[in-house]
């Protein structure tokens, strides 16, 4: 799953927002303390940020500049400010995307998963499926399979091997897979992960395909 980092200090709309988000199958994270959103954005390891341009202590310029500093991660702005000088702006600091308020939430999702899609080169065609190496990887029964030989997974080698393959070619740090899987990873012992990864290895090599999951060490995991 995708996590989607909201930062827009209307409390009503973020939670619009993050409820519609949870519904597609997102993982929303909302920014409330807007003093540190770099910060955060370094510790929640965001897969797309939504950016207000009106907010408290930094506005939006301030801050797409200041992720850029450390990521390519997409940005798209959502704002009231709709000037051609706003989206040039924007565009110019390194946003992907600008949204008018008041939205839709589909044209938002849209825009998402259409964004999604251009940077990590997944695929949301409607049978459900991901492919990548091949491994296929149904997300209606949970079932993988590379060729005709079929890989059963638990829940949790599921979950990881998703989160795995919709940003393979990209670092995903065990803090965020912790954080995933478990949702408070403090009550996790994180040898449990490592179990984890170990068993969805095996099964995959058993299958036909090993070193489909690479070890980055003191960074994460990652499907080349």
């Amino acid at each position: 799953m995708f996590k989607i980092m909201i930062v827009e200090d209307d409390r009503t709309i973020a939670t619009l927002i993050a409820q519609a988000l949870t519904k597609w199958q997102f993982i929303p994270y909302t920014v409330t303390d807007f003093n540190t959103v770099d910060q955060q954005f370094d510790r929640e390891h965001p897969d797309l940020v939504l950016l207000d341009i009106n907010l408290p202590v930094y506005d939006g310029y301030y801050w797409v500049q200041k992720l850029r500093d450390r990521s390519k991660v997409p940005v798209i702005f959502i704002s009231s400010r709709n000037t051609n000088m706003d989206m040039v702006m924007a565009m110019n600091l390194g946003a992907d995307d600008f949204v008018n308020k008041p939205f839709a939430i589909e044209v938002l999702v849209a825009k998402i998963n259409a964004l999604l899609r251009r940077t990590y080169n997944y695929s949301d065609a409607p049978n459900d499926t991901l492919t990548h190496g091949g491994l296929t990887l149904d997300l209606q029964s949970g079932m993988a399979a590379v060729g005709e030989t079929p890989v059963n997974l638990s829940k949790n080698e599921y979950k990881l091997l998703q989160i795995l393959m919709r940003a393979h070619g990209k670092i995903v740090s065990r803090s965020r897979l912790l954080k995933d899987l478990w949702q408070d990873e403090r009550f996790v012992d994180d040898n449990t992960l490592t179990v984890n990864i170990n068993r969805l290895r095996k099964k995959i090599a058993e299958a036909g395909l090993p070193n489909y999951i690479e070890t980055k060490v003191g960074q994460g995991y990652i499907i080349p």
